[in-house]
């Protein structure tokens, strides 16, 4: 039996679950009830994320304290993940005793080992408000193309990054006050020694999908920098300890205590277990001379894989913590293949879904998309309607509907002694050894190709047998009952491997069926000489007008917040507007000194840490490929732009940006705010072709 901690990324407690945040919920919890279904010990915990400036705006502008804020969002959060059969063994906060406690001795530690530094900061703060200004309460024009109303980290108009202190005439989002430069003490961890810790371990035991591997190996080539771990007050969080007397009040950035998070819930539910049969000790999890012992796991989403595979396990490392044996991220939800959209209903709160469909067909249409691979997933809402009364109620579920009425009416609920068709039973039986490894390797999507496949197995065979047909002539009493007996036997093995992604489908199915065991293993003893009780419909099919309402419901739902979205961009676009009419003009000589060539795009990339951006590695006829920045990816998926022809302004100064060196600018029409497309060419469009 194998000891497994298995944990999900911490929901930040400034509001609402929706569905793009249960993709990741639910693949956990479908991983965690698998494992357990095979014989092993798993313990899943989380927790909600509840520190940082945000909270401590949004609780200021609720007229609330941060605490009451977090208090009242985690109800919220819990009550959503009960509704989708998310099954914690334990939900904690950031905001504890137990996460202060940790946050401070790996701080303590990484300190006394020599990896904590301070140096002056020069940030913007904003006189007002009385605080320091992260990047995304800054807005300004832009220092390289002088695009206006850009945040303070880089331009979505030309793609440049940059330091908020480089904006031209900064404006705080948070008062609309000039921001004045002002020098601050910060604390940082000096990741850059950890530089070949983090390469072996990043490419070591599988620990990371290989694309990811790949991914942080840029982080590598770029090379490590410092990273910033402390915030000025006012701020909600733990403080730092052990600064010196006199010196301002600083905090642990949020990034720093939000992965200890998964220690300070794991020691929450140790506390709750202490002295039962079910006690849980700490140090066997999370001591490093046990890291071979024991198993911990952490499911995330690909936009946060630097906070987990490059600064968590250095921290854990450098305080003398064991690393996660996997880290294992997910691509994004579109819906109806776009990104999820208020205006068209399609930004979905959990809650607001489980008013109107119930939550096993979305952990069920979840889990045939879900593979291995870091993919985003399309929730098609015609296809998940098709797809579940197909599946589940048209294969599934109509198995046992077929064959329990004769059981039940015609043999008092008794199944036959011997089954009429071991061989049948017998692949099916085996094909759980498939379904049981894909579930293993989070191969969710192959698992319920296979499980389906015995579904169509089934109801072949009564297909071919006709029960309804052979019930109706004489001296047939046996083989019906035979054949009844088989189908309610395949049925019973569906729910086994169900279990995981259909809980409450399959307790209602235990009922029906009069057992009391689904785990894996039970698969292997088949029902033979058993009474079953009568059957009572288990699922119910999907209505068009059940979706049309929920997608109703989330317009107006989120209609305030429309309101106040459409306000703003309408405000943007006035000042925009003005801002044009004072535009300093270029001549014709200007314009022709711009050299355009004929690009091919030869790769097409997410910028880890830049939610703007694109990287784009575009052939353009010389010696080797050129890297491109490009502030569009609110608008394109990388595989759209994979292969086009586009075209590349060559003759831009290379621009120095953190992510890299972006050599030049691929062209794109369109209102920055709204939509922007980009110029593709026709394939018979020669590369390194001057436009002219």
């Amino acid at each position: 039996m194998r000891e497994i901690l298995v944990t999900s990324a911490l929901p930040y407690a400034n509001g609402y679950i929706h569905l793009g945040h249960l993709v990741e919920y639910i693949q956990t919890d479908i991983w965690a009830r698998a494992m357990k279904a095979q014989g092993h010990k798993v313990t899943y915990v989380c927790a909600d994320d509840a520190h940082g400036t945000a909270i401590m705006l949004k609780a200021e502008a609720n007229g609330i304290t941060p605490e009451e804020q977090i208090a009242s969002v985690k109800a919220s959060h819990e009550a959503d993940f009960a509704k989708f059969l998310i099954e914690f063994d334990n939900y904690h906060s950031t905001h504890s005793p137990e996460n202060k406690h940790y946050s401070e001795l790996i701080y303590r530690r990484l300190n006394n080992a020599g990896h904590i530094s301070t140096r002056d900061v020069e940030q913007l703060f904003d006189p007002e408000k009385q605080l320091f200004l992260a990047d995304r309460f800054v807005k300004g024009e832009c220092p390289e193309c002088g695009s206006a109303d850009q945040y303070g980290d880089n331009c979505e108009v030309c793609g440049t990054t940059y330091d908020a202190t480089e904006l031209k005439n900064p404006r705080s989002t948070l008062s609309d006050a000039a921001p004045v430069l002002k020098v601050s003490k910060h604390y940082f961890f000096d990741l850059p020694e950890f530089e070949q810790f983090l390469k072996d371990w990043t490419r070591s035991d599988n620990r990371l999908q290989p694309s990811v591997a790949n991914k942080l190996q840029e982080w590598f080539d770029a090379g490590l920098a410092s990273w910033d771990i402390s915030r000025d007050a006012p701020y909600f969080g733990f403080k730092i300890p052990d600064t010196p007397e006199g010196e301002p009040d600083k905090y642990f950035y949020v990034w720093l205590d939000a992965p200890v998070g998964y220690m300070a819930s794991f020691q929450n539910l140790c506390d709750k277990l202490a002295g039962t049969d079910n006690a849980l000790d700490f140090d066997h999890y999370w001591a490093q001379e046990n890291e071979h012992k024991t198993e911990v796991y952490h499911f995330i989403g690909k936009d946060i894989v630097y906070f987990h595979a490059l600064f968590w396990p250095a921290m854990l490392a450098g305080s003398e913590f064991r690393t996660p044996t996997g880290v294992f991220a997910h691509g994004f939800l579109m819906v109806n293949g776009e990104k999820m959209s208020k205006s068209r209903g399609t930004f979905i709160k959990a809650e607001t879904y489980a008013e109107h469909l119930h939550p096993e067909y979305l952990r069920y249409y979840f889990a045939s998309k879900l593979s291995d691979k870091v993919e985003d997933i399309n929730l098609d809402l015609e296809d998940f309607m098709q797809k579940v009364n197909s599946d589940l109620v048209g294969k599934v579920v109509n198995i046992a509907s077929r064959s329990a009425g004769f059981i039940v009416k015609k043999y008092d609920g008794m199944l036959t002694e011997i089954c009429a068709e071991p061989k049948l039973l017998e692949d099916i039986t085996k094909t759980g050894d498939e379904i049981a490894a894909a579930y293993e390797n989070r191969e969710f999507a192959r698992a319920m190709r296979l499980i389906m496949q015995c579904a169509d197995k089934a109801n072949e065979y009564i297909d071919e047998k006709k029960p309804w047909t052979l019930a109706k002539l004489e001296g047939t009493e046996q083989e019906v009952q035979e054949v009844c007996s088989v189908a309610i036997n395949i049925f019973r093995q569906l729910m086994v491997y169900l279990a995981p992604v259909l809980p409450e489908l399959t307790a209602n199915a235990k009922a029906f069926l009069n057992i009391d065991d689904l785990s894996f293993h039970s698969r292997n003893e088949w029902l033979l000489g058993h009474q079953i009780n009568k059957f009572k419909p288990l699922m119910q099919r999907i209505e068009q007008k059940d979706i049309e309402a929920m997608v109703e419901a989330s317009k107006a739902s989120l209609g305030d917040a429309q309101e106040a979205t459409q306000s703003e961009e309408a405000t943007t676009t006035s000042e925009a507007d003005d801002s044009a009419e004072q535009t300093d003009y270029i001549g014709i000589e200007d314009f022709a000194k711009v050299e355009m060539k004929v690009a091919h795009v030869l790769a097409c990339d997410y910028v880890e840490g830049a939610d703007k951006l694109l990287q784009f590695t575009l052939d353009v006829g010389e010696d080797k490929p050129r890297n491109v920045f490009s502030g569009i990816r609110k608008f394109y998926e990388p595989e759209q732009l994979m292969n086009k022809k586009v075209i590349c302004v060559t003759n831009l100064a290379p621009r120095k940006m953190k992510f890299g060196l972006s050599e030049g600018m691929v062209l794109s029409t369109g209102h920055s705010k709204t939509q922007l497309t980009v110029v593709t060419l026709p394939d018979s469009c020669v590369v390194g072709d001057l436009l002219g």
